[in-house]
């Protein structure tokens, strides 16, 4: 497009020409037909009034290195490095991504220390910039994201020490102003992350609701010495007061129990939890709807452990239950929490107030052909997406 209206082949843009198709809308007062046309009709409107590379970053050029080439960072995002970043280069990133490359908390098969690594790769390789099913650009809504690096830990054999080196690295992004989206390791690094999210939210403030995808409640307590585990990180959440068990849902829940009382902690603390069974009767809508429901319009954190899927779609994972959710039940449901196109015209959607996110528990070691890395890529993009839309309505209020 850039080369075109250089050599005189594409004039200046229409007069008020308006990508609102890029949040995830369509543009005002179009209603054609087909969702179908619609997106693309919009997308092409938008596409000929661009006259800057800015504008084309999200499309294909032929100066871009092909995705399986260079170094690789979460969905080929710029890269800062939170260790060696100034407050300043912090301050001015919207969302960092953060890979948190730690299992010590597995209570089965590890290997969750490899998922940051096996999800960049795959998002680097595979992921592309446009949401194709809500429009949502997420490096085209005017906000600044970047891959910060790995929050790695330098006592990985001492569980609760790790926990407070990773709360250390995310207070730091998170005191900058960032909106951080974390790739496991193991799911108990949700607890310190929700911790450094707490310390930067202030006194006195409601902490947030909590939307979970996972197999497990992840609400159990002391097991082999320890209750840090990645089997109940967010029991020690609620009794902490970093998450609002009220506004907490849990969606995917199933397998066999060591004991029928196992996550009683979430019924009788007021979670709102979600077998995969009655997931499967509701489908993503009445889960959309139910998610609405107890979360409101308060802020929300979401965490996504990938055996909430299926081993049949992601068999890298070291704590897998049969009978669990597709990958297109998760992107559905993901996608009804921020803004998507309806085949009338105009927009619907949660529109969710998301304050941050996690990927848990993708292990390219248990992995085949990298169906779980690609899996989590293509779920974490969702993330992004949904994350994204909430952060730039934060910064448009």
């Amino acid at each position: 497009l850039e080369h075109r209206r250089r050599r005189g082949g594409l004039g200046a843009p229409a007069q008020g020409a308006d990508p609102a198709w890029l949040s995830g809308g369509c543009r005002q007062g179009f209603q054609p037909k087909h969702q179908h046309q619609n997106r693309l009709t919009a997308m092409g409107a938008y596409c000929r009034s661009l006259t800057s590379v800015r504008h084309c970053r999200s499309l294909a050029s032929r100066t871009t290195p092909p995705r399986y080439a260079g170094v690789a960072t979460f969905f080929r995002a710029r890269s800062l490095d939170l260790h060696s970043a100034s407050p300043d280069e912090l301050g001015a990133i919207d969302i960092g991504l953060l890979g948190v490359p730690y299992d010590g908390g597995c209570t089965n098969a590890p290997g969750a220390r490899y998922g940051p690594r096996g999800v960049r790769a795959a998002s680097a390789s595979y992921i592309r910039r446009v949401n194709q099913a809500t429009l949502a650009v997420p490096f085209d809504m005017g906000l600044d994201l970047a891959d910060l690096g790995d929050a790695h830990v330098t006592r990985p054999f001492e569980l609760t020490g790790a926990h407070d080196e990773i709360e250390a690295h995310a207070l730091k992004v998170i005191s900058a102003g960032v909106t951080p989206l974390s790739v496991g390791g193991d799911h108990s690094i949700s607890l310190p992350l929700l911790r450094a999210l707490s310390k930067t939210r202030g006194a006195g403030v409601a902490p947030p609701g909590l939307i979970h995808f996972d197999a497990h409640c992840d609400t159990g307590d002391d097991y082999g010495g320890s209750r840090f585990h990645h089997g109940a990180p967010f029991k020690i959440a609620t009794d902490e007061g970093l998450i609002d068990p009220r506004r907490t849902v849990q969606i995917g829940i199933r397998g066999s129990l060591a004991f029928a009382e196992q996550w009683a902690f979430s019924r009788s603390s007021g979670m709102r939890v979600i077998s995969a069974d009655e997931a499967t009767e509701l489908g993503p809508p009445g889960v959309i709807a139910e998610v609405g429901r107890v979360v409101g319009k308060g802020p929300a954190y979401l965490s996504f452990d990938i055996d909430a899927l299926d081993p049949a779609y992601a068999p890298g994972t070291g704590t897998p239950e049969v009978g669990g959710l597709s990958t297109l039940f998760a992107q559905q449901t993901l996608r009804g929490f921020g803004q998507r196109p309806l085949a009338g015209g105009g927009s619907g959607g949660l529109e969710l107030d998301l304050v941050g996110g996690d990927l848990v528990e993708v292990s390219p070691l248990l992995d085949a052909a990298e169906l779980t890395s690609l899996a989590g890529a293509n779920l974490l993009f969702e993330m992004l997406c949904v994350t994204a839309q909430a952060v730039a309505r934060r910064r448009a209020s």
